[in-house]
């Protein structure tokens, strides 16, 4: 029996998550290909990889808000490594415009997803619609059991994010907190990389309560200011 067509769950824009609120550093070209792709004016498919915390999420979603500025349809998910939903998830995305999953590495060695995948893969494909996805390694590196999906992971574009030196990640920081409506030091930067953590998400939330508390005392970020945010 042919399973009705049906319109998939939206899902819900992560608003700051555009191309203009990622900071680039060394990864302009691989922007530059993705915000092609999302456009219709790149590659029809294209692989994202690198290791967690580089923003591999915020671009996906930055490649929707792209597609959807211009009109054309969008859609993502993120496949978690807990559980997954139902493989009726893919029925009626052929017809997107632009498709974009995050952590495919997460369908690997699941068979039932791995065949909807598959056939998904090649509706979408035929209508000459984009494909975009993201991993935490390599296509050729995912445990994926079907050959024919392994095979068509590495077609199109592969493009691995580059992870940020120390010095970037502090420019990271006062480009994210500008972009939140506040500054930060060069100093204040540094001392949250040395004293406080060193993975970007996290000091993203970092900031987050970092520009509350700064509102609420109506005092600029400095250093010992920083010492008693952070000792509370």
């Amino acid at each position: 029996m042919t399973m009705a067509k049906q319109l998939p769950l939206q899902f819900e824009f992560r608003a700051n998550q555009t191309f203009e609120d990622f900071f680039s550093s060394t990864n302009l070209e691989v922007i530059d290909h993705l915000q092609k792709a999302s456009v219709g004016l790149g590659e029809r498919q294209v692989f994202l990889w690198g290791a967690s915390g580089l923003g591999k999420s915020h671009l996906l979603q930055a490649c929707c808000h792209k597609a959807q500025s211009l009109d054309l349809s969008s859609f993502y998910f993120s496949f978690s490594a807990l559980e997954l939903p139902d493989p009726e998830l893919l029925i009626g995305l052929e017809v997107f415009n632009i498709v974009c999953f995050d952590n495919i590495e997460n369908i690997a060695g699941n068979a039932a997803w791995e065949n909807a995948f598959f056939n998904f893969f090649n509706q979408h494909r035929d209508q000459d619609h984009i494909l975009i996805m993201s991993s935490n390694c390599a296509p050729k590196q995912i445990a994926i059991q079907l050959p024919d999906l392994k095979t068509r992971l590495n077609w199109g574009l592969t493009l691995k994010l580059q992870s940020l030196s120390d010095d970037d990640k502090i420019k990271a920081l006062i480009f994210k907190a500008d972009k939140m409506g506040f500054q930060i030091s060069t100093q204040v930067g540094h001392f949250l990389l040395t004293h406080y953590e060193r993975d970007l998400p996290a000091l993203w939330v970092l900031l987050t309560k970092l520009d509350q508390a700064s509102l609420a005392a109506k005092r600029k970020l400095t250093i010992p200011f920083l010492k008693q945010i952070l000792n509370e």
